[in-house]
């Protein structure tokens, strides 16, 4: 009998995508964006700074990856220009316009330290890790606790694959996330009435869910300093803040992590944080969202849309505040 393939719910005709010339072209969007004065003063928003010696130009030949076409989705994407250039990375500002104070994020030398409880705790550089994972491209929506959303094409590898990397003893239930610290770089970071550097974390059973995504790579070239570069996390199904960025850490833990932002305001910020339209955050709505790159509002998906894909990881927990 020969096999049936199910295409995922959110695949989508290859006509759907948004053409490489559209999304690229940056005319339109600075005008329609207000970013002139940006472009004009010779930053390009997306790329990296001219130097031999950081991640981007160590790993550019990885680039760009084979495209998974089971992760495909019914949204354009976000032109560069507009995701870029509206970012949440508080090592560099509470506001959004960090990206060019992230251009200081030096990338290189980048070791990655994974410990804990493994079978032998070990320190890798990135660009070996990048060398040693097998990358692809996948389409994601991306929705900020905030109530905007975005359509990013991300390039990385499963986080099962490092998983299987680290080689976690059987008492791991939860993997915790580490950042950078270095105030010095990050002004952001100088604020001491935040709790650096920020950490993540997620269950065992989240990091083994087909959808939970390391990220290298954006928009077919390594990632930008302002996404969080060399490494970061995509989970399209939680709100953007479990998305850790710029990756130094990652710890398999038998006590859950108390993430950067619950230890700030646990009432607000939960470890869950996964979408639901019908469960307000606590001075706003999450019923809509605003589509970053038309202004839009759209109506709020359960699971931002992948919920036959994760829902399942949840029996048992209604008890638990699973969507904050």
């Amino acid at each position: 009998m020969p096999a049936i393939h199910r295409r995922p719910r959110w695949a989508v005709a290859e006509s759907m995508a948004t053409p490489e010339n559209v999304f690229a072209s940056r005319r339109a969007v600075l005008a329609g964006f207000g970013l002139g004065a940006i472009a004009g003063a010779g930053f390009l928003p997306g790329t990296a700074r001219a130097e031999t010696e950081d991640a981007a130009a160590r790993t550019a030949s990885l680039y760009p990856a084979q495209r998974n076409e089971a992760y495909r989705i019914e949204r354009p994407l976000t032109p560069e220009d507009v995701s870029s250039t509206y970012n949440n990375f508080y090592e560099f500002g509470s506001h959004k316009q960090i990206a060019r104070a992230a251009q200081a994020l030096v990338t290189h030398p980048w070791d990655i330290e994974i410990d804990g409880l493994v079978e032998e705790p070990t320190t890798i550089a990135f660009e070996d890790l990048a060398k040693r994972m097998p990358l692809e491209e996948r389409l994601y929506r991306h929705r900020c606790v905030e109530a905007w959303s975005m359509t990013v094409p991300w390039t990385g590898f499963p986080l099962s694959a490092l998983v299987a990397m680290a080689k976690p003893l059987s008492s791991a239930r939860y993997i915790r996330f580490e950042t950078f610290n270095d105030p010095g770089i990050a002004g952001g970071q100088k604020q001491v009435w935040y709790p650096w550097p920020y950490v993540e974390g997620v269950t065992m059973e989240e990091a083994a869910n087909d959808l939970a995504f390391m990220v290298t790579g954006a928009y077919g070239k390594p990632l930008a300093r302002q996404f969080g570069a060399p490494l970061r996390l995509a989970l399209p199904w939680k709100y953007g803040f479990k998305s850790i960025k710029s990756i130094r850490r990652i710890s398999f833990t038998e006590e859950r992590p108390v993430s950067f932002w619950e230890e700030i305001a646990a009432s607000e910020y939960g470890f869950w944080a996964n979408v639901n339209p019908d469960v307000p955050h606590p001075r706003w709505s999450q019923a809509e969202e605003r589509v970053l790159h038309t202004g839009e509002r759209v109506p709020t998906q359960l699971f931002n849309g992948y919920a036959e894909e994760v829902a399942g990881l949840y029996s048992g927990l209604e008890g638990e505040p699973l969507y904050r």
